[in-house]
């Protein structure tokens, strides 16, 4: 009698997943949960875009640049396109995701047929099913034209997480409409994720591993998810339910506005040892006239006044924030109005931009459009400024101890890197085997970008602290 050998099954080759980010951390959650959505697909991720049979763009809307950066790497994912069908007769499919996504989907289509579907940043929950629509016929765009609560609801539960770090969207979409900005259109109203929802969330990362959270939203601090009692909650309430997860020790949120900074937030920052004391707070200007054109709905000295009852609160905030240069109708003493207020602040970072008028929104049309030279000119004064301020804050870390939570290895020996309470990079040697663990770090010297520190005995941390800014001006 012959036997015959059954060959063994031969295991399908995995398929590669390579998403490109462009723009803020709610993308960058984003791609983690796309990343999650498309791995029971049998998807996993590639770092090389040449490896990739699927490639996301996951997009951003705010400037104009980011923008059309995305369309000159469409056409480079075109020419991979054919290259790899000619060479191999693989396929390779291209998506378009975010914001961009949503407000020029078919402009996308019309300017780049290499492009197999388009999506919004309400529903990439659809790509599984939109990847098989699409193996039959080219060309799907899809929309957010339905409640994000649907998103969340069919995202997988577990989440892809790589590190001790990870970022968690609690809130979504604006009802602000800042004259300048497009995120009212490509996000959708305000809407929060319920507070079990989120604290389900963020249990899971902690088991996983992870030791701190930063909370986003485009006005995360609007945050008024339903708690367990049926009632709105607060993104102060939401933070102290957090602080209650065993080995979550670091809570951090981003993106705030003015007008939603309440008060029990405040006291949160002085009664919640877990809120890291570091804010981003947004102002796009120090000018009341360039305040109003924008629709902000407050002025320089509400500004100020909130800064310090935040500081009285929590005297060892430091402060980071956003400003737009050459908005229409700025003249140099509206841009002098905004150097006087960072003065008056002190920063330990921030964003700056030009501004790049975005189609479709009020300041687009505006009169008194300002020349881009102007525009750079003033940008670079005001860059100066920031990074003289940023340089301050980094140097006067020198000889305090913080306490440091280690994400990775350096690049040199045993060396490690971390994170301080104000979310500086901080390069210590033989401090490998602490990756995953919050430990006292005496400080060397601060540089632009990051500090130096070393080791020292546990139980020596000090207050993370005290108004290293406050001299430069207070606000």
């Amino acid at each position: 009698m012959t036997e015959t050998l059954v060959p063994p099954p031969v295991e399908p080759a995995p398929k590669r997943l390579f998403i490109k980010t462009y723009g803020c951390q709610m993308n960058v959650y984003d791609s983690e949960r796309m990343a999650d959505v498309l791995r029971p697909l049998g998807y996993a991720p590639t770092e090389t875009v040449e490896d990739a049979d699927f490639v996301i763009l996951n997009t951003c809307h705010i400037r104009e640049k980011a923008a059309e950066k995305v369309y000159s790497e469409l056409g480079r994912l075109r020419e991979l396109k054919d290259e790899k069908a000619r060479n191999s007769g693989n396929s390779m499919t291209i998506a378009v995701a975010g914001c961009v996504a949503q407000a020029e989907g078919e402009e996308i289509m019309r300017r780049q047929p290499a492009v197999d579907l388009v999506v919004g940043p309400q529903a990439y929950h659809q790509l599984p099913e939109l990847l098989t629509r699409t193996a039959r016929a080219r060309g799907e765009r899809i929309g957010a034209d339905f409640a994000p609560d649907d998103k969340f609801d069919a995202l997988p539960k577990a989440r892809g997480v790589d590190g001790v770090t990870a970022f968690l969207t609690v809130q979504e979409g604006c009802d602000k409409f800042c004259t300048f900005c497009v995120v009212p259109y490509t996000r959708g109203a305000e809407w929060s994720r319920p507070v079990a929802a989120v604290v389900a969330e963020a249990r899971e990362l902690a088991a996983r591993g992870v030791r701190e959270v930063t909370l986003l939203g485009q006005n995360v601090n609007a945050y008024d998810g339903v708690g367990e009692d049926g009632e709105p909650s607060s993104l102060a309430r939401l933070a102290f339910e957090l602080a209650e997860i065993p080995g979550l020790d670091r809570i951090r949120y981003t993106t705030s506005h003015p007008n939603d900074f309440t008060d029990d937030l405040i006291a949160a920052h002085r009664d919640l040892p877990q809120l890291m004391p570091y804010l981003h707070l947004p102002v796009q200007s120090g000018s009341d006239r360039i305040l109003r054109l924008m629709n902000r709905k407050h002025g320089r000295q509400k500004y100020f006044d909130l800064i310090d009852r935040i500081r009285e609160a929590r005297p060892d905030l430091a402060l980071s924030g956003d400003f737009i240069v050459g908005f229409p109708g700025e003249t140099d003493r509206d841009f002098d109005d905004t150097m006087d207020l960072v003065r008056r602040v002190g920063y330990a970072s921030a964003f700056s931009f030009m501004y790049s008028p975005r189609p479709g929104t009020p300041a687009a049309t505006m009169a008194a459009q300002v020349p881009d030279e102007v525009s750079r000119a003033r940008l670079h004064a005001l860059q100066a400024l920031l990074t003289e301020q940023q340089v301050a804050f980094n140097t006067s870390q020198a000889g305090r101890v913080l306490p440091v939570l280690f994400e990775r290895k350096g690049r040199h020996g045993r060396q490690a890197i971390g994170r301080s309470p104000y979310l500086q990079s901080v390069h210590v040697e033989d401090a490998d085997h602490l990756i995953g663990r919050v430990v006292p770090v005496r400080i060397l010297k601060g540089q632009q970008n990051s500090l130096t520190g070393e080791l020292i005995a546990e139980g020596h941390v000090s207050s993370p602290g005290a108004e290293p800014l406050r001299a430069m001006g207070a606000a």
